[in-house]
This record gives structure tokens, sequence and C-alpha cells, in this order.
């Protein structure tokens, strides 16, 4: 279809989704602004029904069925958030479903899934083995089977976000978008596109599930030997045909990020948003903070809109995140420290380190180790700063006053 047939789709579902769905708020994230010196602001689809943008396709896809086809129920894979969104336009129609999802999905997902509804199987490590478990139920049955990204009626749902980010925002340069599959990034792209081709539309994905970069430059959807994230909610091995050709025609550039990042973002929404979201809800904030930072090179012209994709995530998971991303903004420290095996001199470290405004969390007294001389002591701290700049004056300090100091990762 060509684009001008795509807006005319999207607009056609849009009050498909209206039935189902919320019009998410738009806000403007000051500290973000401040950063890049420039207009961002979020398009909170974390507060969206059932926590991710996934309702807006899942209800298109299901109110377009015939009643042969709601008479035997729909089909879906994922790892949850297309899972939730399907059971809850599957309840809404008053049809069955049944959603195959990856053996390590996050339990609250499952559990939502479930009390949307759905029936729930596990049926593989990886998306893609759930994706073919569920086709094969769909011929055994005759399930209609709801595509998590690769499907027209998919896309145009998730078009509705972009049609919604024009509308709150007129005036936005650059919308960046966390990308799996691409069904949300390709039903943004033709939106805003079709409205206003200069607008920069990007996409984010988490580098180890990283797929797009690789299909792009070899010209077609190629497939990941092997993922490793977190971000489960844009861990897709492999693109999609339509998605494919969608992203590579209208969408101007795909970033990816690391796990270090997305952890960075998402206790910062946390922080300073007050905002809850999963990690691949926080991939686009990531892209954004690499560059502020200098982590990362190019530009974003402003006012940028920033998609916080989802926010369905397992409190276990939200605590080692939150951990991980102090961690990876050196909120946390973890020092091997050497001193003299003298009365008093323990004290005097961590005298030292409160006097430099550290905050020790942790004390492990080292007495044996082979690589210390004799009357050494190795001292293992973990400590509280207020960040970089505090981390590096802290170390400074302790290596002027003639500790040796080796920070482990």
């Amino acid at each position: 279809m060509s684009i001008e047939e795509w807006a005319a789709a999207i607009a056609e579902a849009r009050p498909l989704v209206d039935a189902a769905a919320v019009r998410t708020p738009m806000l403007e994230s000051r500290w973000l602004s401040s950063a890049l010196d420039r207009p961002v602001w979020l398009k909170c689809e974390n507060l969206q029904r059932t926590g991710s943008f996934k309702i807006r396709g899942a209800a298109v896809r299901i109110s377009r069925l015939t009643e042969e086809e709601r008479a035997h129920g729909v089909v879906a894979a994922s790892a949850g958030n297309h899972a939730q969104g399907v059971a809850l336009a599957a309840q809404q129609a008053g049809i069955h479903a049944t959603v195959f999802m990856p053996a390590g999905a996050p339990i609250p997902k499952e559990r939502a899934t479930r009390a949307y509804g759905a029936e729930v199987v596990f049926g593989g490590r990886f998306l893609e083995d759930c994706l073919g478990e569920a086709r094969k139920y769909a011929d055994r049955t005759g399930a209609a089977f709801v595509h998590p990204f690769d499907h027209a009626d998919i896309v145009a749902g998730q078009g509705s976000l972009g049609l919604e980010v024009m509308e709150q925002l007129p005036e936005a340069a650059t919308v960046v978008v966390p990308t799996g599959g691409g069904g949300l990034l390709a039903g943004v792209a033709v939106a805003v596109k079709s409205r206003r081709p200069d607008v920069r539309v990007v996409g984010v994905q988490a580098s180890m599930a990283a797929a797009y970069p690789p299909s792009i430059a070899a010209g077609h959807p190629v497939r990941l030997k092997e993922m490793a994230t977190m971000a489960d909610g844009i861990a897709v091995g492999e693109p999609g045909t339509l998605t494919f050709g969608l992203v590579r025609d209208h969408v101007d550039e795909i970033r990816t990020v690391s796990e270090e990042s997305m952890s960075r973002a998402l206790v910062t929404l946390v922080e300073r948003e007050k905002l809850v979201v999963e990690p691949a809800g926080a991939a686009a904030a990531a892209a954004l903070m690499d560059v502020a930072s200098g982590d990362a090179d190019g530009d974003f012209p402003g006012p940028v809109v920033v998609v916080l994709s989802g926010g369905n995530i397992d409190p276990l998971l939200l605590g080692k995140v939150i951990v991980h991303g102090m961690s990876a903004g050196r909120r946390y420290l973890s020092l091997q420290v050497t001193i003299a095996d003298v009365p008093g001199g323990l004290a005097r470290l961590l005298t030292l380190v409160g006097d430099l405004g550290g905050n020790v969390l942790e004390v492990v007294h080292e007495r044996v180790s082979p690589g210390l001389h004799l009357g050494e002591v190795e001292v293992l701290l973990q400590l509280e700063t207020r960040g970089e700049p505090h981390a590096e004056t802290l170390l400074e300090g302790l290596r002027s006053s003639g500790y040796v100091v080796v920070e482990r990762s």
C-alpha cells in the first residue's frame, strides 16, 4: 500500500481503537529537555489499558473477525504485552483466546493475561518458537491467528498512536519509538509521515536483540541466532515481512541501546517523572540519554517525542533493574581498597569515606589474598554516592590519601 492508503487505513481503524483503548497523556520532560537543550515530550503508553500500546492493534484485528472466525476463537504468541492486549480485546468481543508465551515470560504478564480470560500455554524459549506453536494451533483448531506485529490491522491500530502524537504536539520534529518486530514503529512512521513528511522517525532496539540493523543491511528480514536482553517487550529475533518493508521505506534511523542505558533510563524515569516503565518501554528515553551524556553520537531535532511503550514490569525485576541502573550511573560503587594491617586502619578508611560524602552499605575485611603483601589488608566496600561527579571525587580523595583503590564491576 502507498503511504496515502496506509493513512486511510489508520484513520478507518481509529474508531475501533478509541472504543477499546484510552488516549494516553503527553507529558513534557523537563530533565530531558534540559539535558538535550530542546523540548522533549513523553507519550505515556505505559498508562494505556493493559499497560502497553498493544491493545490498539489487537482491538482492530479482533473487531474485524467474521462470525465464523469468532466461533473458533483467537490464538496469539507473546512475551506478555501483546498477550494482554489480545486477551482484553477478545474478552470485550466475547470470544475465547489462547496465548502461547515463552517459558521465561514475566509472571505478572502471564497472570494478567489469564486474568483477562485467556488460556496461557508455554510454547518455547523465544517468541519465534511461540509463533510457530500458535500457527500450528490455528491450523489444528481453526482459531484466528493474531500476529503481534506483522499484519495490516495490527499496524493500522498501532498507527493510531502516531495520530495522537501529531494531534497532541503538531510541531513535533522527531518521534523516537521502542522497536521489536516493528509493528508500532511502522504504524507510527506511516501515520506521522502521511501528515508531516519532514518529521524524523527513529526506532530504538536493545543492542542484544537488534534484528533490524542486520536485516536492513541485508535487504530482507534476518533472524538473529541468539538474544539476551531484559527488555522482553522488544526481544524479537526477526522482523516481519510487512513491518520490515514499512520500516525500511519510512523510518529515518534505527538506533540500539545497551542494557545499562535502559537501566539508567528506567531509574531516571521513576525518579524524575514518577513513571514506572518496563525496560523495553524505556528504550527510546535511553537513546536520548546516551546522546545527552556523550555516550552516543547523533542528534534529535526538537521538539522530540519519546514513546514510553509499556509499563508492565515484574516487581522483582524492577528491584534488580533499579540496582543495575544505579550502578551504571555510579550511584553505587564497589571498591577494593588495600590498607595497612594496623590498629585503627579500617576506622581511618571509613572515616575518610564518610568525610568525602560516601555512604557505606557493606564492608568485607579480607586478610588472606594472593595479591596482598605481609602487613596489608584488603577491604571490599559497597558505597552509595550522589552520582558520576561525586564518585570521581570520592575515588580521587581516596587515592590522593595514599590508598590503592580498584573499582569493581
